[in-house]
């Protein structure tokens, strides 16, 4: 894929999941570079607060990519059933190949298409480096808020560095000398880490994650970053869908 296909945001929305399932192979490789990968995925899961181990509910895991979010996931609600979806083909399969229990399965599609006349209502959404990579995220969440019961928990797991000098200035280095570098050399295409570094410099900062969350109908949106050298750049966003007739709570 042509580096000039980039725009300043990154690629368009049609072109991602080709552009991952090309990534595919090494995406596992690369990201286990990534100090606290793996550990802030589950940190982000465990700021959900499922009760009980999962036991009786039914969660999403929206662009699982090759199943670390998954993982993350099933390590804070083992007993949960799982539905995890993703829209690169390529992803979804290193994601099949790894082991899982019978409560976890997965799909391929885009998430725009999940329609909550197929799959019903969910007691927690997981959406990890998700909305960064979506056409219309504020469409994506009027939708999530509609898959989820009332009051179940969505989290979004994301880069957000716009509203945070230091944090655009260690992203853009790091990026510079370590990830676009790396997945050059590791898969001799970097067009997958040029779109990273774009889309997350042009993605919303924290505050306008927020608002875009409560201006979809999500309240209790609580916003919090993660340990390491991704401290301010990495961001778990809490939220939920208010119970019907409950006042519209904080957003500490």
């Amino acid at each position: 894929m042509s580096r000039a296909r980039l725009g300043p945001t990154g690629l368009p929305r049609d072109q991602v999941p080709a552009t991952f399932d090309n990534g595919a192979a090494d995406y596992d490789r690369l990201v286990g570079f990534n100090p606290g990968y793996h550990k802030h995925l589950r940190l982000s899961a465990r700021r959900m607060r499922l009760p009980g181990n999962g036991a009786g509910l039914r969660l999403l895991d929206a662009g699982c990519g090759t199943g670390a979010s998954t993982a993350a996931l099933l390590s804070v609600a083992p007993d949960a059933e799982i539905l995890a979806v993703d829209g690169s083909a390529q992803m979804l399969a290193r994601a099949r190949a790894k082991t899982w229990p019978a409560t976890v399965r997965f799909h391929h599609t885009r998430i725009e298409d999940l329609d909550v006349a197929d799959t019903g209502r969910f007691d927690g959404i997981f959406a990890a480096y998700l909305l960064r990579n979506l056409a219309d995220p504020d469409a994506q969440l009027r939708a999530f808020a509609a898959l989820l019961h009332p009051g179940a928990p969505l989290a979004v797991h994301e880069y957000s560095v716009r509203g945070s000098l230091p944090a655009r200035l260690v992203w853009n280095a790091v990026c510079g000398a370590v990830i676009i570098p790396a997945g050059a050399l590791l898969t001799g295409e970097a067009t997958l880490y040029r779109h990273l570094r774009r889309s997350v410099n042009s993605f919303d900062s924290v505050p306008q994650l927020r608002a875009r969350l409560r201006d979809n109908g999500f309240t209790a949106i609580r916003a919090t970053t993660v340990p390491g050298w991704q401290h301010g750049i990495v961001h778990t966003l809490t939220a939920t869908v208010p119970r019907p007739g409950a006042e519209t709570e904080g957003t500490p």
